[in-house]
């Protein structure tokens, strides 16, 4: 409990002077000091007290079973056994249960009758979780995990709770995902479906193809194709089965046979890694739309700068104006404009005007899209409104966001031009920002079929790369220095690595070293391989870098040799790469 002056087991911090950038002594853990002119508790605190568990980066001596890597330690509750029919074995009363957000793992920990710490071992070893970030022991004295998922910071597909089961004896399958290669296509549309499965206890699996309509598949292989020659949306998934007749069922994902998705696709003039403050971006959105005429107003275009990788919040206002545009169309293929116009009164109220009287309702999306299936009369005037029990539910409701939408213009941010330019910003309030260009299409739909859309989205990594962002190093040590993470070369020489690099119009490398003394050490940059082609050396923290305008992307290899004999540490703090 000594944190942020001591960390792990009493490991103490050094003091920093923020005036003369200096470090002064190191922190005592038997009696810290918060002199910070922004205390306004205590000065002298209690003795540190040692973390119960502690690890670091690399692998741990004292808890080798945590293994290496990233590090989110994370508490979960420790597990009592619920009176009655237990539902996991008594072997685990009374054991903890910590985890890790990075890792993936779960142990149980064993404590003596004081609580001290006895041991750990895996549990559920042969599962990694997505990302847990949250677990409890429900009423039912079961286990719930709150698994946030694989992206930082993203809407991730992975993301969910989930309830853990102990089966005893014969196991159902496992069914981690269901894939589709092209999930809608021109009649006659050929559909090719593979899932993922595999069974705890090692059986021979078989898979019920359920493909919509009553059609139904049987297979002993995890994949399918088959010809769909008629128009309609039709939900696919598959029953996968033991010997012994357990079995567990995959997602669903509707097809569309009679209408394929457009193809969306960004160019861009000039580098394709990396964004650079003040230098302009030459863009444009390539569409394509089988069998139909591509309506390039309908391209919507969006940019977004997200701290690392923060794409929840870049893609929400995007989502918005997708859902809106796929609500705009269906309305224009269904009589509603007959009587209703966006702006303006006709038969029937301006759209406007609805979004305007049932603005912040919750219940508003129902209660309209049920108005327009049932039809009615009375709200706006005597006219009634004529029934529309054919439009799909799910369309009415996206027609009713389209409505809701007209009233706040400001919560859907007008597009870019399809074609363009734009100026990149490092934005001031956020570190390793990405650039995220996307832009999307609606089609009209076909006969019988909804508008499909289609969003691709480009991603312009921050020039300045924090050492932390660096994953794949070879001797090199991760060290915490005021609070930052650096990189130390451990040896005499080392590399790190930088993976889908495009030279295009990059002239130099700034290597940012921490009390860099000139010609301590050298350094090369490589080409697809630690022995690859050369591309730059130097023996200052500027490298300049052959001229590679290949528009390919590279893994870059910097090389690192120490060349002064003293004692001073080779510390790298970031790579900046540098524009033309």
């Amino acid at each position: 409990f000594g944190w942020p002056l001591i960390i792990g087991n009493n490991y103490p911090y050094r003091a920093f002077d923020y005036t003369t950038g200096k470090s002064g002594d190191f922190f005592d853990p038997a009696k810290p000091i918060n002199n910070s002119p922004n205390n306004t508790g205590l000065t002298e605190l209690p003795a540190a007290q040692a973390a119960f568990i502690w690890y670091q980066y690399g692998a741990s001596k004292e808890f080798p079973e945590l293994g290496a890597g990233g590090r989110t330690a994370m508490a979960g509750p420790v597990y009592y056994a619920k009176p009655g029919a237990s539902p996991y074995p008594n072997y685990y009363n009374g054991k903890l249960l910590i985890y890790d957000w990075v890792r993936g793992w779960v142990k149980a920990v064993t404590m003596a009758a004081n609580g001290d710490y006895v041991s750990m071992e895996p549990f559920m070893g042969n599962m990694s979780l997505a990302a847990p970030i949250d677990m409890e022991q429900g009423a039912d004295g079961k286990l719930y995990v709150l698994e946030y998922g694989k992206g930082w910071f993203a809407s991730n597909p992975d993301a969910a709770l989930v309830r853990i089961d102990y089966l005893k004896g014969n196991r159902p399958p496992v069914v981690s995902d269901l894939s589709i290669a092209k999930p809608g296509g021109l009649l006659p549309y050929k559909l090719t479906a593979t899932v993922k499965a595999k069974d705890p206890d090692g059986d021979a699996l078989t898979y019920v193809w359920n493909l919509g309509n009553g059609i139904k598949k049987t297979t002993t292989t995890p994949s399918l194709t088959y010809t769909y020659t008629k128009v309609g949306e039709y939900p696919v998934s598959v029953t996968v089965t033991d010997p012994l007749k357990a079995s567990s069922k995959s997602n669903t994902i509707t097809v569309f046979s009679g209408n394929e998705y457009p193809s969306v696709a960004i160019d861009l003039v000039g580098n394709k890694s990396f964004y650079f403050a003040d230098k302009p971006i030459n863009y444009n959105v390539l569409v394509t739309d089988k069998g139909a005429t591509v309506d390039r107003t309908k391209i919507f275009v969006s940019k977004s700068y997200v701290e690392g990788f923060d794409m929840a919040g870049a893609q929400l206002g995007h989502q918005q104006a997708v859902t809106a545009m796929i609500g705009k169309v269906l309305m224009l293929k269904s009589d509603c404009g007959t009587c209703h116009k966006e702006a303006t009164t006709s038969i029937g109220p301006a759209f406007i005007k609805v979004a305007q009287k049932y603005k912040g309702d919750p219940k508003a999306v129902d209660y309209l899209s049920n108005k327009i299936k049932k039809g009615g009369a009375g709200v706006w005037g005597e006219i009634p409104m004529p029934a529309h029990a054919t439009i799909k539910d799910a369309d009415l409701k996206e027609i009713t966001k389209w409505i809701l939408t007209l009233d706040d213009q400001k919560s859907v941010a007008p597009s870019l031009p399809s074609k363009g330019q734009l100026v990149a910003e490092v934005p001031s309030n956020k570190k390793n920002t990405v650039l995220s260009l996307k832009a999307s299409y609606t089609d009209n739909g076909a006969a019988g079929l909804k508008p499909l859309s289609s969003t691709y989205e480009l991603k312009l990594r921050n020039s300045l790369i924090a050492s932390s962002d660096i994953k794949d190093v070879s001797n090199f040590d991760v060290k915490e220095m005021q609070q930052t993470q650096v990189l130390q070369l451990s040896k005499a020489t080392g590399w790190l690595k930088l993976n889908d690099v495009d030279l295009t119009n990059i002239k130099a490398l700034n290597i940012n070293f921490d009390n860099f003394v000139e010609g301590s050490v050298q350094t090369e940059v490589r080409l697809d391989h630690v022995n690859g082609p050369l591309a730059g050396s130097s023996n200052g923290n500027i490298m300049n870098l052959n001229k590679i305008a290949d528009g390919k992307f590279h893994t870059l290899f910097i090389l690192f040799k120490q060349l002064s004999k003293n004692d001073d540490k080779v510390l790298v703090k970031s790579v900046k790469f540098e524009s033309q």
